[in-house]
């Protein structure tokens, strides 16, 4: 992926991030997932009274996909900063949610795109993130 292909995916993430449900966190976190075919499923956080029934971005946007039959991914996108603030720092995926890549992805080639300043992508493969993932 080029730089001007990983900034449109950011976009995308910041998009859905406007969709986050964070009234505890304030925190607001957009993703968006590209599969293969070039088709983008995105998910936002959404957050619950009981914490442990919150779910992450990331795992909304694979979710999403996986229930609707993708499961040949390329890269994902991850915003996030607080509610009315603008995305402008990384914010990296969570432990749950790398492991969730690692089900569907190839720690090798499957890139996180986040988001390194107002116009620039900083990207890492999955095997950077997670270099010893639980896999079957």
């Amino acid at each position: 992926m080029n730089e001007i292909e990983m900034m449109a995916l950011l976009e995308e993430a910041e998009e859905m991030r406007s969709h986050a449900y964070a009234p505890y966190s304030r925190f607001a976190v957009g993703a968006a997932l590209l599969c293969e075919d070039g088709s983008v499923y995105g998910g936002c956080n959404i957050e619950n009274g009981s914490y442990g029934a919150t779910v992450c971005a990331e795992r909304t946007a694979f979710f999403k996909a996986v229930s609707e039959g993708a499961k040949d991914f390329k890269a994902i996108a991850i915003t996030g900063a607080p509610k009315g603030e603008a995305s402008a720092s990384p914010c990296p995926p969570c432990g749950i949610c790398r492991q969730v890549m690692a089900e569907f992805c190839d720690p090798k080639t499957f890139l996180i795109i986040l988001r390194d300043g107002p116009d620039k992508p900083k990207t890492f493969t999955l095997g950077d993130l997670l270099p010893e993932s639980f896999t079957l």
